[in-house]
């Protein structure tokens, strides 16, 4: 109690929140070497924080309630795009709209790697590049299934560009990144021929030709609502090694990753030279010599962390799940390998069936969900006491980032999330600056965005799915 009761003087004081390390530290094992203030090597492991919830396995919402909240999600952000719902063709009107809202010619400087700053005209090109001649008056919408984890970019180029030459974590045109069998509709092509601009369910922009196979729309759809389906629900799993079929031969899937099952009838007694018993049979996309879409079987060994079906929605799933990401490495809009902080929220509540925008900005401001909403001006009083009655899993949402609750230990609230950089008070009221970069647990009323601001001044919306 002593530590809310302090910060809480302090900031009525008119003063930033300063952490006691003894405070912190209570229970702490003291021989920790690291330097995330508040955190023990048990709090680390997902059975510390099961262990405080009084009904772990108590389903929050069933599937019925999961499908109405995501329909509601989908009338109510603009960003969310039911597939099946685009017509035969955009006008140039539209997409002309389209390219505009994600190949915008940046307004700040932009850098190379190698330190030299973007021109005018090398910015030109990419804008001509996104093909703004080829905008037709009527421009068919083609369909088409993701073949693996591909990015999604900005502009149609695999060049980085930067805000600054120190900071060479956050490429400036990475969007975010889709996964093995996720439907795209296919709205333009780049003027090379090797780019198309493609509408996921929940973001556009551009994406290599060359990770996407082309089907009949009836097609493509159809195979995104197959039942049954296996979902991944490790941070990554594989398929197996597969001789005759390279392309599908150890292929990474990402958690929420969903795929057709097949029966043992459909696959037999021997699949690429395996028995497929001790596997789950599950059905890819493969591209032809010509950009076609055809499908084939695949195996994912059953020691796999996978589900058939959605896991039912949770405290413990919620938990288990966040708590399979812990330690990787952060990854600006799904670069790196790994996601961002709304990428790991994402995937997290994807596993249950939970579908919802890609950016921060679009979550924390979404209608969706329960939201409590905090001006400017709140006191810190009042944001304390929303935090003493979260739930597991809601979501806080500061500028540019957002984290997920996960219990208290005492009158602190702890949370988990992607998180680039590290910033806290120390015992002599010292800024202290460090990275995490990475899925992290944290204490939350102790962390700071910059030497001035702490997450607590800063959160502006809380939202639970409940």
């Amino acid at each position: 109690m002593r530590v809310v009761v302090c910060l809480l003087l302090l900031l009525l004081a008119g003063c930033q929140p300063i952490p006691s390390t003894d405070a912190l530290t209570d229970g702490i094992e003291p021989a920790a070497q690291h330097d995330v203030l508040g955190v023990s090597t048990a709090q680390l492991q997902v059975d510390y924080w099961l262990a405080k919830r009084p009904q772990p396995d108590a389903v929050l919402l069933n599937a019925d309630a999961i499908e109405a909240f995501n329909q509601q999600t989908y009338a109510l952000q603009p960003e969310m795009v039911k597939l099946s719902s685009l017509p035969q063709a955009w006008s140039a009107e539209q997409l002309q709209q389209a390219i505009d809202s994600i190949s915008r010619v940046p307004k700040y400087p932009r850098f190379y790697a190698n330190g030299q700053q973007a021109s005018e005209a090398q910015l030109a090109d990419y804008r001509a590049a996104a093909n703004i001649a080829g905008v037709q008056q009527e421009n068919p919408i083609r369909f088409g299934l993701a073949l693996q984890r591909a990015a999604m970019r900005t502009f149609p180029t695999n060049d980085k560009l930067y805000s600054a030459v120190d900071d060479l974590d956050i490429d400036r045109f990475q969007e975010t990144a889709v996964f093995p069998g996720w439907p795209l509709a296919i709205v333009h092509t780049s003027a090379d021929g090797q780019w198309y601009l493609a509408q996921s369910y929940h973001y556009l922009a551009w994406i290599e030709a060359r990770y996407v196979a082309l089907g009949e729309r009836q097609s493509v759809l159809a195979y995104a609502e197959r039942q049954p389906f296996l979902q991944v629900t490790a941070a990554k799993a594989w398929t197996n090694y597969n001789p005759h079929q390279p392309a599908h031969s150890e292929l990474q899937l990402d958690m929420s990753t969903r795929l057709p099952l097949l029966t043992a009838a459909e696959v037999g007694t021997a699949l690429h030279g395996q028995n497929p018993y001790a596997s789950h049979a599950v059905l890819l996309p493969q591209r032809d010599s010509a950009g076609q879409l055809t499908l084939a079987p695949a195996l994912i060994a059953r020691h796999q962390a996978t589900q058939i079906g959605y896991l039912p929605y949770t405290e413990a799933n919620i938990l288990r799940q966040a708590f399979n990401f812990l330690g990787e490495r952060y990854g600006w809009g799904h670069d790196y390998n790994a996601r961002d902080c709304t990428g790991f929220v994402s995937e997290v509540y994807r596993t249950m069936g939970i579908e919802m925008p890609r950016n921060s900005g679009q979550q924390g401001h979404g209608e969706f969900g329960h939201n409590i909403r905090f001006e400017a001006d709140t006191p810190v009083a009042e944001k304390l006491q929303y935090l003493a009655e979260l739930n597991v899993g809601d979501l806080l949402y500061l500028p540019g980032h957002v984290v997920m609750y996960i219990g208290h230990v005492g009158d602190e609230p702890y949370v988990i999330h992607d998180v680039h950089g590290l910033r806290y008070r120390d015992a002599d009221g010292n800024p202290y600056k460090g990275i995490l970069n990475g899925v992290s647990v944290t204490p939350l009323t102790t962390l700071y965005v910059n030497e001035q601001d702490s997450y607590l001044n800063r959160i502006y919306a809380i939202k639970s799915i409940r």
